[in-house]
């Protein structure tokens, strides 16, 4: 298949504007406003110098309008859920430490009263969040529970007689772990307890607790410790809290899905308590979404930093004596390029994932909700997991000079290495995903344990295997034919990405149905196929999306460029996963080996578009003013 030159020069504000997208307006005031702020580099800065700088920027950043974005208009807000995403995901361009902070006070803690909370909590609380006049905390993670928060021992347990809760820490692995905002600066808490009343645990559930005093020391009954200092994000004051027999009033607990009476009767829309749970933690996606999107961000600088390098950047001669720029170099465009490409794919991806979470209906049914949760915990492994690979390719790349603190790419990966585990790990998520594809979210399913994940598909899953279809005919079609006319037809692509995940769903589900008497020890046997079954169904979710965004394109040049990077991104993909094809007989020999050369044709295509590829992301200069980069 003959592909369409990319022509010399392509409109780089044309590539911007298919990437803006729908925020577009937001993201073009969002940079402005960031342009006209001082970039202070932490760099050189120790602990306590870098807090007191954070939270002197987060008050900067309330005085603007983007925090109040996603709260409702009632309460000084915008009811710009999606704006307010992006909003965050921008900061991951600068300090990491304050897209951090915020996505803390505004995302979680703020998030969770406007979320978890009723009319009463929003009155009191919403508008003193937003102008940072009360500072917060997001307590869920345990010492001894981090990703399976429905176990959490942390108790809240109700006195009738007196009309409180009793919030108690009953052993050293309920110490809440790992608290933004708790080490100095906050003041009020959202904490995560399990819900006991009449002698029965209802649950987990959200409760608003003070943990300092207007004198700034901690509460009766809570102890505070710091984390101290981290391998990043040091702007972060990061504190332990553990609570001893504190009470709190009946209205502290957050009550939407669930509420107490005076007498100790529990009440709640929701009948089932693990499916309340799951509602709960549903309706607070917003942070998996918007730390998915700021590794993102940070991915853009990190390429913008080494491409611009490898452009300046000269080492060994030709033979006529003229020093190469080390972007000329095959192996330097094979380090950087596909990068770039799966970057654009997930910008793509995360886009219309922001978009799901705009438009859907507080009373949109059960599954679609479901799928929206999915889709957030693939992209934000998918995303994180490429930050941490990419900004170490870029830190490569960019040699001793990249190794230099004052280049910037040294503190991008000190800072995003935890998102691979914090806003939930990423294997776990991709368990989460492959589950979702194999169960249908069946509204009994209350548990996320390998045990009840595996004796619920052993029961639940026989005749609902996928069958063989249109997709895998198309792949068996082309396999013999002409390399030239299928490498770069988008059909293929498509059909490709799609089989080999149903073929993984296939194998999983069959796997999972011989469970018998050892439930437990058929999943774990089985768990690298899972999570293989949850990355081919976020690949295919990723190149899906990109697809649909060329569709949108209106430059006719930029959409060749951007055409050529979708091949980048779908041929690399297929290029590192051939041991699959091959095995299951979706790739000849022949045909691997010309993947692996049309992904070096790619990047010798793509190579004089690098700079234009990532100055598209805009990344305000400021962001990028380091000295490696100086003729």
């Amino acid at each position: 298949m003959e592909t369409p030159p990319v022509p010399a020069k392509v409109d780089q504000d044309a590539v911007t504007a298919v990437l803006d997208g729908r925020w577009s307006e937001l993201r073009r005031g969002v940079r402005a406003q960031m342009s006209g702020e001082q970039f202070r580099d932490p760099v050189d800065l120790d602990i306590e110098p870098h807090r007191a700088q954070v939270l002197e920027q987060l008050r900067e950043l309330a005085r603007t309008d983007r925090p109040g974005l996603g709260f409702d208009k009632a309460y000084g807000g915008g009811s710009d859920v999606g704006g307010s995403v992006i909003a965050f995901e921008m900061l991951g361009f600068g300090d990491l430490s304050l897209m951090v902070k915020a996505g803390v006070q505004w995302g979680l803690f703020g998030g969770a009263v406007q979320l978890l909370g009723t009319e009463r909590h929003h009155e009191r609380y919403l508008r003193r969040i937003k102008d940072v006049d009360l500072l917060g905390c997001f307590a869920m993670t345990e010492h001894g529970h981090g990703s399976d928060v429905q176990h959490l021992r942390t108790t809240a347990t109700y006195a009738p007689g007196r009309g409180e809760f009793v919030l108690h820490s009953p052993d050293e692995g309920a110490t809440k772990e790992y608290i933004g905002n708790a080490a100095r600066d906050g003041h009020l808490a959202v904490v995560f307890a399990q819900l006991v009343t009449q002698g029965e645990s209802r649950g987990v559930h959200a409760f608003l607790v003070p943990i300092r005093g207007e004198d700034g020391e901690p509460a009766p009954g809570v102890r505070i410790e710091d984390c101290g200092r981290k391998a990043g994000l040091n702007g972060v004051d990061n504190g332990r809290l553990t609570f001893t027999q504190m009470r709190v009033p009946r209205d502290a607990l957050l009550n939407r899905f669930g509420d107490v009476a005076e007498d100790g009767t529990y009440a709640s829309p929701i009948e089932s308590d693990g499916r309340r749970f799951f509602t709960m933690l549903g309706t607070l996606i917003r942070g998996r979404v918007s730390v998915g999107g700021s590794a993102g961000s940070a991915t853009k600088r990190a390429l913008a930093l080494a491409v611009r390098y490898a452009e300046l950047r000269r080492q060994f001669s030709k033979p006529d004596g003229e020093e190469v720029v080390i972007l000329d170099y095959l192996g330097h465009q094979r380090k950087l390029l596909p990068a770039l490409a799966k970057t654009y794919a997930l910008h793509f991806a995360q886009e219309g994932l922001v978009a799901k979470l705009h438009d859907i209906a507080p009373d949109a049914p059960e599954e679609e909700q479901r799928e929206l949760e999915s889709y957030a915990a693939g992209l934000k492994a998918a995303n994180t997991w490429h930050a941490t690979h990419t900004i170490q390719a870029a830190r490569e790349a960019c040699g001793g000079s990249g190794y230099l603190s004052e280049n910037l790419l040294a503190g991008l990966k000190a800072d995003t290495d935890v998102f691979t585990t914090f806003e939930g790990d990423n294997t776990v998520l991709m368990q989460l995903v492959a589950k979702g594809l194999l169960t249908s979210y069946k509204e009994h399913f209350e548990d996320l344990s390998p045990l009840a994940t595996a004796r619920f598909v052993a029961e639940q899953l026989v005749g609902a295997v996928i069958e063989r279809t249109a997709a895998r005919k198309v792949v068996e079609r082309l396999t013999e034919a002409d390399d030239g006319d299928v490498l770069f037809d988008r059909e293929w692509h498509l059909k490709l990405f799609e089989d080999r995940e149903e073929h993984v769903l296939e194998g999983v589900a069959n796997r999972l149905r011989k469970a018998g008497k050892d439930p437990f020890g058929v999943f774990n046997a089985a768990q690298d196929h899972v999570l293989r079954a949850g990355h081919a169904h976020v690949d295919r979710l990723v190149l899906e999306a990109f697809v649909a965004a060329i569709g949108r394109c209106e430059d006719a040049e930029a959409k060749v460029l951007l055409e050529r990077v979708c091949d980048l991104y779908a041929l690399s993909n297929i290029e590192a996963d051939r041991a699959w094809f091959l095995e299951h007989g979706r790739l000849t020999a022949g045909r691997s080996k010309a993947v692996i050369a049309a992904v070096n044709a790619l990047c010798a295509d793509l190579r004089p578009h690098a700079r234009t590829l990532v100055d598209a992301f805009a990344v305000p200069e400021q962001f990028l003013a380091a000295p490696m980069l100086r003729p």
